[in-house]
């Protein structure tokens, strides 16, 4: 029999177990969430109840461990993130599964994260920077711990926005919910959590190992695509302007009139191998983001 809410809370962990993280994470925001609400109000409502009774109306009326763990799966399963409107193409053609992904949004949508991790990786790494030598640097001082706790909290702020920008991007599953805090806690007992959880300090390293990446992400994909652009337009800067394909320390590059059509078919298909080069990099990119900004 559940006595209290945490012990709902870790029953349904449990009944949990194996699912994914993220999974989990939600589903346990959800349930503290009703319980507490529900249970307060029916408290105030109805004073005569003792809190066991109170409890035990909530819990039947939200559900046991076991159903709501259930009820999560099926819905998972039901409505998995990042499906692709296209068809699979598996068992199809070596042509039709190398095309295909140029009608799939997925591929476009991780080409774009490619790109803009640029960005994030700079400002992920700007905050993590400056926020933790200030915080460190003000520790001597009084206002330097809640400084500190402060900029922890902006990190798994940023850690949360940041996984749904990646499930939006990628497709890889990621907390819906922020957290479970609960929120009988007192203010030291949140920061000695903040101080203690595994997901605070992976999430700093990954706010600081976004620039890297994002430099690598960006200057690769940009290199590929304006290859790939050169190629096609070859016939027209050759036949019309008479420029080199290449020009490399002050030497310029001129292929004989045999090699552009095969330079600019290269470049058709070089467009659909960065399409799938992008999702097989999102992919590696999703997991990694789980394993560092995912509550376990």
């Amino acid at each position: 029999m559940t006595e209290t809410i945490e012990s709902y809370l870790d029953a349904l962990k449990k009944e949990l177990y194996g699912a994914d993280p993220a999974l989990i994470q939600d589903a346990l925001y959800d349930a503290e969430e009703y319980l507490r609400s529900e249970f307060g109000a029916l408290r105030s409502s109805r004073p005569e109840k003792s809190p066991q009774e109170a409890l035990s109306e909530v819990i039947a009326k939200y559900g046991t461990a076991s159903e709501i763990a259930q009820e999560y799966r099926s819905a998972e399963a039901r409505l998995s993130p990042g499906t692709s409107t296209v068809r699979p193409t598996h068992g199809r053609g070596l042509l039709a599964r190398l095309f295909g992904v140029l009608a799939d949004p997925a591929a476009y949508a991780a080409l774009f994260f490619m790109f803009f991790s640029l960005f994030t990786g700079i400002f992920y790494f700007t905050w993590a920077a400056i926020g933790l030598s200030l915080s460190l640097g003000l520790l001597v001082l009084v206002i330097g711990l809640p400084l500190f706790a402060l900029f922890l909290a902006s990190v798994r702020g940023v850690s949360f926005l940041e996984g749904r920008f990646v499930e939006a991007m990628l497709g890889v599953r990621m907390p819906r919910r922020p957290a479970m805090s609960r929120s009988e806690d007192g203010w030291i007992e949140r920061i000695k959590r903040l101080f203690a959880e595994r997901q605070t300090w992976t999430s700093m390293v990954y706010m600081f190992l976004m620039l890297p990446l994002g430099i690598v992400y960006f200057t690769l994909f940009t290199t590929l695509l304006s290859l790939a652009l050169a190629f096609i337009v070859s016939p027209i800067t050759r036949f019309g302007f008479h420029l080199p394909l290449l020009t490399i320390n002050g030497t310029h590059y001129l292929f004989g009139a045999w090699a552009v059509p095969l330079l600019c078919l290269l470049g058709f298909l070089l467009i659909p191998m960065i399409l799938h080069l992008s999702k097989a990099v999102g992919r590696v990119h999703g997991n990694l983001a789980k394993h560092m900004l995912v509550q376990v």
